[in-house]
């Protein structure tokens, strides 16, 4: 079930335009409203959010800070009928309060974090990470525009866009409730509808007599702990070109590997971005940059080498370094990197802390 919900939350691919408008349709019918007259398809939630700032009135803040090409495509998209007001409480809020708070009441202050924590929980942090990094980009469209990065019409802009991203029912990235509340039994009657068109579509708008409906992404790349990564190309894009680049997480120019052809220790030390640095580290190696600083080690004992990077205005870089104790098809033995706390002191705390216990207790049988 929750992994049913997973694979909503990072789905990828054209809209069921069909289901999801069935399922809005079942969500206004469900709140007491008439279905909408009109059902308006963006290419990205960025889209969506202008769309939905022009409704708002707020069109010129965005052409003040030369956003005039996206608000020109949002009157094209809309058209000229009117939406009447936003209904998202009606539609969205006020069903799901009712039904997270008779869930909570049922399950009683000892279950309910248990439910939480065995469905929705396991998605949370993911996905609330991504909806808070499309927040931000979308806000950040502002930047596209003239007047540098004090502007007063891009900072307008920023909040009126943001601003725009909570009036959105979030659709797929509603997931971690709706996985909680399939879990329940709840997604009957008022979140039916909401579930379905979760299943089938990203971000959404509702308004009395028209949806803004936007796709999903194109693209979705993540590591192995699920944050956004991608070296050679948007970790997360969408049809119309909206995207995020980002590497293990970390928020990163669309040209920035591409840039580091002949990176060099010099170069690294130099970067002024202590995030933009670390990435370059990675990216160069730490083992090989070890070798070219002619770096020394903190520790070493039986379970490996603790090494230290210092940075210029950041933290350090503590890692241990281990050998694999299982041989490689060919006889070696593969040499792994493991970033540790920068207060680690010795390799035997390092490798115990990658293992979730204290120095005192990692007693291995066997190291791997």
């Amino acid at each position: 079930m929750v992994s049913d919900w997973q694979s909503v939350a990072f789905g990828t691919g054209p809209a069921d335009r069909r289901r999801a408008e069935a399922g809005v349709a079942a969500a206004y019918t469900s709140a007491g409203l008439d279905v909408p007259t009109r059902y308006v398809w963006v290419p990205s939630p960025a889209r969506g959010a202008v769309a939905a700032a022009v409704l708002a009135g707020q069109g010129d803040d965005l052409r003040k800070a030369g956003l005039g090409d996206l608000v020109d495509l949002a009157q094209g998209d809309l058209g000229e009928e009117p939406a009447g007001a936003s209904v998202l409480n009606t539609v969205r809020t006020r069903p799901w309060e009712a039904e997270r708070t008779a869930a909570c009441s049922e399950q009683g202050p000892e279950q309910w974090p248990r439910v939480w924590a065995e469905t929705g929980g396991l998605l949370w942090n993911q996905v609330q990470s991504l909806v808070t990094r499309v927040r931000a980009a979308i806000g950040a469209l502002a930047d596209q525009g003239p007047g540098g990065a004090d502007s007063p019409a891009r900072d307008a802009a920023e909040v009126v866009l943001r601003a725009a991203t909570l009036d959105a029912v979030l659709g797929q990235h509603d997931a971690p409730w709706l996985a909680l509340f399939e879990s329940l039994g709840r997604l009957t009657g008022p979140l039916d509808g909401l579930a379905e068109a979760a299943r089938s579509a990203g971000w959404w708008w509702p308004y009395e007599n028209l949806v803004i409906l936007s796709e999903r992404p194109s693209d979705l790349y993540r590591d192995e702990p699920g944050r956004l990564h991608r070296g050679d190309g948007p970790a997360l894009g969408y049809p119309d070109g909206f995207s995020l680049h980002a590497w293990r997480g970390m928020p990163i120019p669309p040209d920035f590997v591409d840039s580091l052809t002949g990176l060099t220790p010099g170069r690294i030390s130099a970067e002024q971005n202590a995030e933009l640095r670390r990435v370059m580290l990675e990216i160069f190696g730490y083992d090989r940059y070890l070798a070219e600083t002619g770096a020394r080690p903190l520790h070493r004992d039986e379970t490996g080498v603790l090494w230290s990077i210092d940075l210029p205005g950041d933290e350090p870089v503590v890692m241990v370094e281990v050998v694999n104790s299982t041989p490689e098809p060919d006889g070696t033995r593969r040499t792994y990197y493991l970033r540790v706390p920068p207060s680690t002191r010795t390799a035997r705390a390092g490798v115990a802390w990658t293992f979730g216990v204290d120095e005192a207790d990692y007693h291995p049988e066997k190291q791997t």
